[in-house]
């Protein structure tokens, strides 16, 4: 797995606290099967769970700890990417479970196959058993970049300065299960924000004349189920986010709140009814109708966080929460 003279690849993971998931997501980036050595490098920012004894544990695994104090975004993954040896960095979050053995060989493969190609993504699939409404944003988020071209790069910049849209397409990013081009971060490390450091990464690369590329084949379990409370926690987050970075408004206004709570609540009836399945996910229909409004009052208040103050906002960011825990 990891010959130091010759490492084609990296895989960095992000750890804090990751809890049971990750005894598996470790054995599964351990037994990739690859035609080239690759290492593993870990870098834990103050797991009390016994994570830190697991990896130790762990043969061929290199660990590195930084203090939970010193942990951002993307601060610490140019601080992980900077102890990596490859000439590709796979970054993986730590509730990312590879679903097959050859995950990492096509996310490296992807973008080795393309010389300008700065970075790669892959495909999320929800967990077994998830929310059903989860499952399916999930899955057609990541339809829509498999039906589209694998390479994209910023071709058009009149409509890239005109069309929301497009930028968004251009500049999604997910290093849940991303692979960077080492010689390109060394000239454009990933921005040290709070949040959204992978699209803002994106975003750099791309106005910078590299492609991005999609590798479909490399995919990785990963979703959440989120309690009401939380689902508006990560939303504010996101919002808040996207506002700063981007300039993007995901709910505008009061009537924007109200009518896009309805309007994905019937959706999600829709979408049950189309299944057949509406008795089975009862449960999660009587439950959707909350989150999805408590969803859109975290985008209206994410879009005001300047307004509410640093208390007000540390209380309602999720991400705020992780890190003290």
């Amino acid at each position: 797995m990891n010959d130091a003279a010759a490492v084609k690849a990296s895989v960095v993971i992000l750890t804090k606290n990751p809890g049971p998931l990750f005894r598996q997501v470790l054995p599964a980036v351990q037994a990739q099967a690859t035609p080239w050595p690759f290492e593993i490098v870990v870098v834990d920012s103050g797991s009390t769970d016994g994570t830190v004894e697991f990896v130790r544990a762990a043969l061929g695994v290199r660990l590195y700890q930084i203090p939970a104090a010193e942990f951002g975004h993307g601060k610490t993954r140019n601080y992980a990417v900077a102890q990596a040896r490859g000439e590709y960095v796979a970054m993986l979050t730590h509730d990312a479970l590879p679903a097959d053995t050859d995950w990492l060989r096509a996310l490296v493969e992807a973008i080795d196959a393309v010389p300008d190609a700065a970075g790669a993504f892959g495909r999320h699939l929800p967990y077994p058993g998830n929310n059903p409404f989860v499952a399916r944003d999930i899955t057609l988020h990541f339809d829509n970049f498999a039906a589209g071209p694998a390479v994209v790069r910023l071709d058009d910049r009149e409509r890239y300065a005109r069309d929301p849209g497009y930028r968004q397409f251009l500049h999604f990013f997910s290093d849940n299960n991303a692979c960077l081009r080492r010689a390109v971060w060394e000239r454009i490390p990933y921005p040290d924000v709070d949040f959204a450091e992978d699209q803002l990464w994106a975003q750099q690369v791309l106005e910078a004349g590299y492609a991005k590329v999609y590798a479909d084949a490399a995919r990785v379990y990963h979703s959440h189920e989120y309690s009401a409370g939380d689902a508006l926690r990560r939303a504010y987050d996101e919002s808040r986010a996207l506002r700063r970075l981007f300039g993007y408004r995901l709910c505008p206004s009061l009537a924007q709140l109200v009518a896009q709570s309805l309007r994905c609540s019937v959706r999600d009836y829709r979408y049950l009814l189309a299944q057949r399945c509406v008795l089975r996910y009862s449960g999660w229909l009587l439950r959707m109708p909350l989150h999805n409004l408590y969803r859109q009052i975290g985008f209206y208040l994410g879009e005001r966080a300047p307004k509410l103050g640093e208390r007000v906002g540390a209380a309602l960011s999720l991400d705020q929460a992780k890190k003290s825990q």
